[in-house]
């Protein structure tokens, strides 16, 4: 059976432009009717096959645990990540010299909650463009209302907390200089802050939305990660235990209109994987930690 979707979610999926087909009538056996514009894809609740999902190389729940992320400030010293509550790390990573993309930046990407809380949407976009570097967040002007108004279709914001919070970050803090692509080193020089967010947002599922946080957030499916991003979609990875969905950019999406509806299935999925988590304990909804 369908699920019914409220008249906002029906709004917000009208702004991404995602169109609804209807099946076949059993008057009409060879027609498709188009539905109005403000009407929203249902999300499907019938039994589907099992989805595939990418084998995880690191199951073990007892792996050893990562050395504690380490930055560098502006005077060149080494600085621990590890143990950092939100206002510590933005200035951190406001300060950071640690690779060569700190030359270029305005500001850095990286957000302080203003009142911490755990969520469960984790949403990780490529690497900053002018509009983010200059008002200093992700996913900015266009792109970032289009976001807004995808997450409001899954019953989530920025902002928020537990499963209607979505926590939202870039895999480098930095806007590479133009022309320019994040290298190898410097995506993993910055991993560590996202590292540190994720301990401090406690996500559920994380959204990677683009090429360069799809490569960095399968890390542990090699053989998936050297994929077209079109190819990643459609499965469920983990990375350090957390559920990875793949899907397009915003600012792609805003060029290329017929993705939405792809968009609107991978976050569906973000949803399934949500809905079959079990619910967190008492001790789990509170806020996020501050400290280590």
């Amino acid at each position: 059976m369908a699920l019914e979707l409220d008249s906002r979610q029906r709004a917000m999926l009208h702004e991404m432009g995602v169109h609804v087909w209807l099946p076949e009538t059993p008057a009409q056996p060879d027609a498709l009717e188009l539905l109005p514009v403000d009407t929203a894809p249902p999300r499907q609740t019938s039994p589907a096959p099992p989805r595939a999902i990418a084998p995880n190389v690191a199951t073990n729940p007892a792996r050893a645990p990562v050395a504690a992320p380490t930055a560098v400030t502006s005077a060149g010293e080494p600085l621990e990540l590890q143990g950092l509550d939100w206002t510590e790390l933005a200035q951190a990573a406001a300060a950071c010299q640690a690779c060569g993309l700190c030359a270029g930046r305005k500001h850095s990407t990286l957000q302080a909650h203003a009142t911490p809380a755990q969520a469960d949407w984790l949403v990780v976009g490529d690497p900053p463009d002018e509009d983010e570097d200059r008002l200093a967040r992700p996913f900015a002007e266009q792109a970032g209302v289009l976001l807004d108004n995808m997450l409001k279709a899954a019953g989530a914001s920025r902002g928020g907390a537990a499963r209607t919070g979505a926590h939202l970050s870039n895999v480098v803090k930095c806007r590479p200089p133009p022309g320019r692509l994040p290298q190898a080193a410097e995506l993993a020089q910055c991993v560590q802050y996202l590292q540190r967010e994720i301990q401090l947002v406690q996500p559920r599922v994380i959204l990677a939305m683009g090429r360069f946080a799809a490569q960095l957030l399968l890390e542990e499916h090699p053989q998936e990660a050297a994929l077209p991003l079109g190819k990643q979609r459609g499965r469920v990875y983990q990375y350090r235990g957390i559920a990875v969905v793949v899907t397009y950019h915003p600012k792609v999406l805003l060029r290329a209109s017929a993705d939405k509806a792809k968009a609107w299935a991978d976050l569906c999925l973000a949803m399934d994987v949500l809905d079959e988590l079990p619910p967190r304990s008492a001790a789990a909804r509170v806020a996020a930690p501050q400290g280590g």
